[in-house]
């Protein structure tokens, strides 16, 4: 029996990868978080499958769950929105599992800032523009951010930042970076990425929270700053130049700028 933690994309159904999905086609028992992992999904648990939603449990019940599944020997498909590397939650219920003796994998998916680029239609690296991305979160109502990550912090670097979970502190995320950033920085919203109900957001810094009130965006949305959001003017990368030695073949594969 293992648990599998599948990252189960950013909204679309089809979004899911194929491991993703062919795993979970074979768990007897599949963990979802209803608010956020589409239904369709569902469709590809087996006949039979028990459906657990998740959205109003908490870690001993979620707990409970593995350990049921696990005396039963039936394989459990945990589907997490996006991918579970990043404000997944997936730490500490892999250190339940630790605890308890039950064998668990991890199943990449197509994470939210990923949708919110191509729903962007922009490269969030751009050559001499940005070559940093950071992805963080605001700490209000929710657990207390580490020393030095803090958005004044942060944007002192001036890399592109992606703000997960902080649509509802607009306000709060632009007067924190407009010291760094500048009221003309290119930001840019995407809510419900990749869903039919996709709202793309552009503008400047200083304007970008007051276009988010009268959308209303107020969850499961990201917020992008940065310069690269809008670069035109750059150099083409080096990954292509004719001045490169291709005899490399190494440098070649590794698809180094």
């Amino acid at each position: 029996m293992t648990v599998y933690f599948i990252g189960a994309g950013p909204g679309a159904a089809d979004l899911i990868t194929v491991r993703g999905a062919r795993t979970l086609a074979r768990c007897g028992v599949c963990l979802y978080a209803g608010s956020l992992v589409p239904e369709e999904l569902l469709a590809e648990c087996p006949p039979g499958a028990r459906l657990v939603d998740t959205a109003r449990m908490d870690l001993d019940g979620i707990t409970a769950e593995f350990v049921r599944a696990h005396e039963a020997g039936q394989d459990v498909a945990r589907l997490h929105s996006g991918d579970p590397a990043v404000f997944s939650a997936v730490a500490e219920q892999m250190r339940r599992l630790d605890a308890a003796g039950i064998p668990y994998e991890i199943v990449p998916g197509v994470p939210s800032f990923a949708a919110a680029a191509a729903a962007l239609g922009r490269e969030l690296t751009v050559p001499t523009v940005g070559q940093t991305v950071i992805l963080t979160r605001v700490a209000q109502q929710a657990t207390p951010m580490p020393p030095g990550e803090d958005l004044a912090t942060l944007g002192r670097s001036g890399a592109l930042l992606v703000l997960h979970l902080a649509a509802r502190h607009a306000d709060r995320v632009v007067a924190e970076l407009l010291p760094h950033y500048g009221p003309d920085c290119p930001a840019a919203v995407v809510a419900m990425a990749s869903r039919p109900d996709e709202l793309v957001l552009r503008g400047p810094l200083a304007g970008i929270a007051e276009q988010m009130r009268a959308a209303g965006v107020v969850r499961t949305a990201v917020i992008l700053v940065g310069r690269a959001l809008a670069a035109e003017q750059f150099p083409d990368s080096y990954l292509y130049s004719t001045d490169r030695d291709r005899t490399d073949t190494r440098c070649a594969a590794s698809g180094r700028d």
